[in-house]
């Protein structure tokens, strides 16, 4: 066996036991044992739009104090020290991690800077709440997931259907009870979503003299500033994935949940820039195409182009199908003339359900819903797709030692 292919093994060996040993994640290896009334002090990582609304529904929890806020952008720090004014702020995350008063960290920072910050929060000895793509590479994720379980972290992914009322339902009254028959086929789009297409404000015109662009970029290659890079980095691929990062990892995270498998063994995409001829590397239109060891694929389409929109993800089995987006479920049986079942979800944002979930775990010591394993899995399953479509071949996966095969 080669040296490659034990090492590979080794981390397979690793991934898969890191849920399984979670019986040592008790309050005793919590370095500040909190009892169900003690305060929660939250550092924010990344204080932009997602940032001060995840934060938000933090504090909705009356236990939680904001501590500390850093950014990179002091524009952004004013912002979300508005809303919580006791806290200090940093424009280095090493320095706001020795904050003396701080717990918990959410981390919303841009893809590019997943990974070190939060491995560093995991060093420190924080728990983190890390939105999602876990990671801008795949290559990523086995060192955060170290860095969780060596240090006892409690470490959720922002994949906020793990958490959703009607997404437990469905998987419950569907998946669970078999009712789907065979399933061979998931299909899943989100098409039309706007975030993509921002453009940069006037005032960003001119570098402010407030916003470190030098730590912006931080591992990524230099540039000169750009104001539309600094303010939709999703649209370009040395920041992020684009839409199979942004968008398709919550879907195929909903299908890892659902079918309870969650590494793929092929992966093909097609796509490219084909509207927005406006300097973004990440393509416009994008079609995935995953295959499972359980004998289903996985499809994935988007595109940002005028006048289509919606997303959603449709589970075709022998006995019928189950459509589900945030808004509702439908199941359609497949005999003929069947009336569909529609379950509509709750109005609400179940984020707020999933940073519960985290605040629970904070103070039991148990594995969240979106637990880093999972988040790397989902993240790694968009990856593939981004590989393929940038290398334009078919990517073949070894669902055991979870490694890229030669061509």
């Amino acid at each position: 066996m080669s040296h490659m292919m034990v090492e590979a093994l080794g981390r397979r060996s690793f991934l898969a036991g890191a849920a399984k040993s979670a019986a040592w994640l008790t309050a005793a290896s919590y370095s500040r044992i909190l009892g169900a009334n003690d305060r929660i002090y939250l550092g924010v990582l990344g204080t932009g739009d997602r940032g001060r609304w995840v934060m938000q529904l933090f504090q909705k929890d009356p236990t939680v104090e904001v501590t500390a806020l850093c950014d990179i952008y002091g524009a952004q720090l004013d912002r979300a020290q508005s809303l919580a004014p006791r806290a200090k702020t940093y424009t280095d995350h090493r320095k706001f991690l020795e904050h003396k008063e701080l717990d918990i960290v959410l981390n919303a920072t841009p893809d590019h800077w997943h990974a070190q910050t939060t491995i560093d929060a995991l060093n420190a000895g924080k728990d983190v709440y890390v939105e999602k793509p876990l990671t801008r590479t795949i290559e990523e994720g086995p060192p955060i997931i170290k860095a969780a379980r060596v240090n006892g972290r409690i470490c959720q992914v922002g994949m906020q259907q793990r958490s959703g009322p009607h997404y437990l339902q469905a998987k419950a009254e569907y998946l669970d009870t078999g009712r789907l028959g065979k399933i061979t086929l998931v299909r899943t789009w989100w098409h039309g979503n706007a975030y993509h297409l921002r453009r940069a404000p006037e005032y960003l015109k001119q570098k402010p003299s407030n916003l470190d662009w030098a730590r912006f970029l931080g591992p990524v290659p230099w540039r000169e500033w750009d104001p539309q890079q600094y303010w939709n980095w999703r649209a370009y691929l040395d920041f992020g994935g684009g839409q199979i990062t942004d968008l398709f990892t919550h879907w195929i995270d909903v299908v890892h949940m659902f079918m309870g498998q969650d590494i793929p063994i092929s992966a093909v995409a097609a796509g490219g820039v084909y509207y927005y001829k406006d300097g973004r590397t990440a393509p416009d239109t994008i079609n995935v195409l995953l295959e499972y060891p359980g004998e289903f694929t996985v499809t994935f389409e988007a595109t940002l182009a005028p006048g289509v929109r919606g997303a959603a993800i449709e589970f075709c089995g022998t006995q019928g199908r189950l459509w589900i987006s945030r808004e509702r479920f439908e199941f359609h049986p497949a005999e003929k003339g069947a009336q569909p079942t529609i379950v509509e979800a709750q109005r609400y944002d179940f984020t707020l359900d999933h940073v519960r979930n985290f605040l629970e775990c904070v103070r039991t010591r148990k594995l969240p819903n979106a637990d880093v394993l999972i988040g790397h899995r989902s993240a790694q399953a968009s990856h593939l797709g981004n590989i393929a479509y940038v290398q334009k071949r078919r990517v073949r996966f070894d669902p055991v030692h979870e490694v890229i095969l030669p061509l």
